[in-house]
């Protein structure tokens, strides 16, 4: 079947534009701004409920047990994360070492992506962090370093907040009311200009290089892991960037 263009009068502006129709059907060659914030909303609505239902189905909803409060920490690298998880954890009286996202992905194409400085997938991100927030030892209380990192998992985090919310009404009453605590999520954002960030992460991968030459040479200590981030300026930049 052929395709036509026809002219269509844009009624905000008064502008004539051209749009493909195909089957009877009309549609724009790009699409609006809100068209793709839709898509992106939907796109985490269907992530957050395949995985609420694999978790359901592994764990079962009565077996939840969610940490009664998260602390959802961001910043680019550099920023200090780790020094303002020294202070949460003494604030807020946290023993169990912080949640790394970075550090939950270990499957060779998700490390791939890291070493170049980008992103995992949403789906693979959301899910190893509701999986690992199930822990006993994060009952009391968590800290999530590195998450949500996109659009698409910042929606998903609102969604997480809800059905815990939809949960603590359920079982408001019950037997099994302490098990479904009221949420309390802390969004920690921390600022870093892109210079200073990639200094301070050819900086790690000095101190790294130095430390793991050290432990080779006296077969004392751990070695600290070395990304390509750590090496490599524009991989740093991109790192800092995503």
């Amino acid at each position: 079947m052929s395709t036509k263009l026809t002219e269509k009068k844009d009624v905000e502006t008064g502008s004539n534009k051209k749009e493909s129709v195909s089957s009877g059907i009309i549609s724009s060659a790009k699409p609006s701004r809100k068209q793709v914030e839709d898509l992106e909303v939907k796109d985490a609505q269907m992530i957050f409920q395949t995985i609420w239902h694999e978790i359901e189905q592994d764990v079962g909803t009565e077996n939840l047990r969610f940490p009664a409060e998260i602390f959802w920490l961001n910043g680019a690298p550099g920023a200090g994360k780790g020094t303002q998880t020294a202070f949460i954890m003494e604030f807020r009286d946290l023993t169990e070492k912080p949640i790394i996202v970075s550090e939950l992905l270990r499957s060779p194409e998700a490390r791939m992506k890291i070493d170049a400085g980008l992103l995992a997938g949403d789906r693979e991100v959301t899910k190893l962090v509701l999986n690992s927030l199930l822990s006993p030892e994060y009952e009391s209380g968590a800290i999530v370093d590195g998450f949500p990192r996109t659009k698409t998992q910042v929606e998903c985090l609102k969604l997480f907040h809800g059905r815990l919310s939809e949960l603590r009404s359920k079982y408001l009453g019950t037997f099994q009311e302490s098990q479904f605590p009221k949420p309390r999520f802390h969004i920690i954002m921390l600022f870093i200009d892109e210079e200073e960030s990639v200094k301070r992460q050819l900086l790690r991968g000095e101190r790294a290089i130095a430390h793991n030459a050290e432990v080779e040479a006296s077969g004392v200590g751990e070695r600290w892991e070395l990304r390509k981030t750590d090496l490599e300026e524009d991989a740093a930049h991109r790192r800092y960037k995503t």
